[in-house]
């Protein structure tokens, strides 16, 4: 809870920091785009977003009804609500797969099996992700909708090669059982030897029977193809649905002449692809710095910091108040878990 504390200040110094340099040259006429804003059609991007989270829980609830027959569909999505939270606050957006270990966990799953099936779920997301990038830059090949920039081109092949990357390396881990077992060993040996570990040998064999179960649990998932492709189809569906989210904002500005759908969602992949390695929690800076970047080859001035705001709002902003408070509410369910 401290840190979650800590994280939060942070997160609003940051964010009072961005703010103040995105609607400082221009305050008073981007409160006027604002204040002529079409609340319907913002909400219907609101419902797109929302439409993302449905789409995670989707893959979420299928692969956990694997291991847990009587989990329900609404549980799974509080606990994707709760992981936008984690994952908002903390950089890298690396809070939230540890806490939805736990989550599952709460709910009944052992915690061998719910690693693995955030893992597994994870990978099918990155996957998911590097597929619309590489549709994003055949468009963009073919269309040259984005200016040519040399910081922003070498900050989306960095991008790409970091989803890359982590995609297969965890698919790695999942399979390798050699690699899993000589780590895992030279770490109890390690924390043994400075006392921190008491009985290494008790330790040892306690590992060994959970790396067997979540190697196990891996090599199961791995034989149900049609479970991988339907997380890989929900994944894709969720971020299409995130990727057009700021179509909305720009319609409901008034600004749907400036730009097409294709245009878009390109302009979307990229900054998503570049926002998913910025070492800062919610990616601060870097995503509105993108944002601006990619979107000012179609909008302007204080209208192109008016979309950034209401888009942060309802893709960032709105997934943080939701997830906060259905955190304050998260009891699980009082099991014990293996």
């Amino acid at each position: 809870m401290q840190n979650i504390k800590k994280n939060s200040v942070i997160l609003l110094i940051i964010t009072a920091i961005v703010l103040y340099f995105v609607i400082k040259d221009d305050f008073l006429n981007i409160i006027d785009a604002l204040s002529r804003a079409n609340i319907l059609i913002i909400l219907i991007g609101a419902l797109f977003t929302i439409g993302y989270w449905f789409f995670k829980s989707l893959a979420l609830f299928d692969i956990v009804k694997e291991y847990k027959k009587d989990i329900k569909l609404s549980q799974i999505f509080k606990q994707i609500t709760i992981t936008q939270f984690f994952n908002g606050i903390t950089p890298f957006a690396s809070g939230g797969q540890p806490f939805q270990v736990y989550m599952l966990g709460k709910s009944g799953l052992k915690y061998t099996h719910s690693t693995n099936i955030i893992v597994q779920e994870f990978i099918l997301y990155q996957m998911a992700l590097v597929t619309h990038g590489i549709i994003a830059v055949l468009l963009n090949y073919k269309f040259h909708y984005l200016e040519a920039n040399p910081l922003l081109k070498n900050l989306t092949i960095i991008g790409f090669t970091i989803n890359i990357l982590i995609g297969l390396g965890l698919l790695f881990v999942s399979f390798s059982r050699k690699f899993n077992s000589f780590i895992v060993n030279k770490v109890i040996v390690l924390f043994s030897k400075i006392k921190i570990i008491k009985n290494k040998e008790k330790t040892i064999k306690s590992w060994k029977i959970k790396l067997k179960e979540f190697n196990d649990s891996a090599e199961l998932l791995r034989t149900k193809k049609s479970l991988i492709f339907r997380l890989y189809l929900y994944n894709l569906v969720g971020l299409t649905c995130y990727y057009l989210t700021p179509l909305f904002v720009i319609y409901a500005l008034g600004l749907g002449s400036n730009i097409t759908i294709i245009a878009t969602y390109v302009c979307c992949a990229y900054v998503t692809v570049i926002g998913s390695f910025v070492p800062i929690p919610g990616g601060s800076g870097g995503i509105e710095y993108s944002f601006l970047q990619f979107f000012g080859n179609f909008i302007k001035g204080s209208a192109l910091s008016a979309v950034l705001i209401v888009w942060r709002t309802i893709t960032y902003y709105l997934a943080m108040i939701v997830g906060g408070l259905t955190f304050n509410t998260f009891k699980g369910v009082d099991k014990e878990c293996e």
